[in-house]
């Protein structure tokens, strides 16, 4: 068997999500049909994480084992070709050896979240962004999410359908900026650590939402994260702002 790495694109908007499932349309039965085209048979790729319904993904990084040995290129180009119309892209595309597996070899994933301020309607960005009408203060922002850095039990963030074993993890990096751009104010949201529980980051930058706004402080939140309650958290936010930017490795296939 040859192993290949896949770094993929993706738009989630008509997907259920990264994971496979019967009679609706998702991210790795969309790469699976197409690999059916090129090798017969069913074929299983494993991915770094499983994003939920309508989270995109600029660096989603996947796996998959075929027979026949293929020149990198020609496999890009193939399973490209077979996703359309589907907005899926592979846009790289590398040998690697068995020892690789893109969700165990994984040392950190980051999320990049994207908050569109401004009144009139998002056109051009509609669907990539999470619209609020009034602006967020960027400093009480940051230093909220300061008391989130490190190792936390994070229940209070953590959706109640979790399947962790555990809700302790270490959140290594929670970095906002504001950035103008010619459709309005948007808050950038970088967020890293080596695995996350299910809604985590869209939890973070739900209650974050909250303080920028003015209806939560700093130590609102830290109250909610130390009240290791699901009932304490602010509202979880919408799922079409956020994107899985990229996967690191110890020795990156794609470099």
């Amino acid at each position: 068997m040859h192993r290949y790495a896949l770094k993929i694109e993706y738009n989630g908007a008509p997907f259920v999500g990264w994971q496979r499932q019967n009679d609706h349309a998702s991210v790795q039965g969309v790469i699976e049909a197409a690999l059916s085209k090129l090798q017969k048979g069913e074929h299983t790729i494993t991915a770094a994480g499983r994003t939920d319904k309508g989270v995109h993904a600029m660096g989603q990084v996947a796996h998959c084992d075929l027979e026949q040995e293929w020149e990198p290129f020609r496999l890009w180009e193939a399973l490209n070709y077979h996703c359309k119309p589907h907005p899926v892209a592979i846009v790289n595309c590398v040998p690697v050896t068995e020892a690789f597996h893109a969700r165990f070899s994984a040392l950190e994933r980051r999320y990049h979240f994207r908050i569109l301020s401004r009144r009139p309607p998002a056109t051009l960005q509609a669907g990539l962004v999470w619209q609020v009408k009034g602006p967020l203060n960027l400093d009480a922002m940051q230093e909220a999410a300061g008391l989130l850095l490190g190792q936390h039990d994070f229940t209070t963030f953590r959706s109640t359908i979790c399947q962790a074993k555990t809700p302790v993890k270490t959140l290594d990096r929670l970095d906002i900026e504001r950035v103008e751009t010619p459709w309005g104010t948007e808050y950038h949201f970088d967020v890293r650590a080596r695995s996350f529980l299910h809604n985590q980051v869209r939890s973070f930058v739900g209650s974050l939402e909250r303080v920028g706004a003015g209806t939560w402080t700093p130590q609102d939140l830290k109250k909610a994260l130390e009240a290791k309650d699901r009932a304490a958290c602010g509202p979880v936010s919408p799922p079409h702002g956020l994107y899985l930017a990229h996967v690191t490795y110890e020795h990156d296939p794609f470099t």
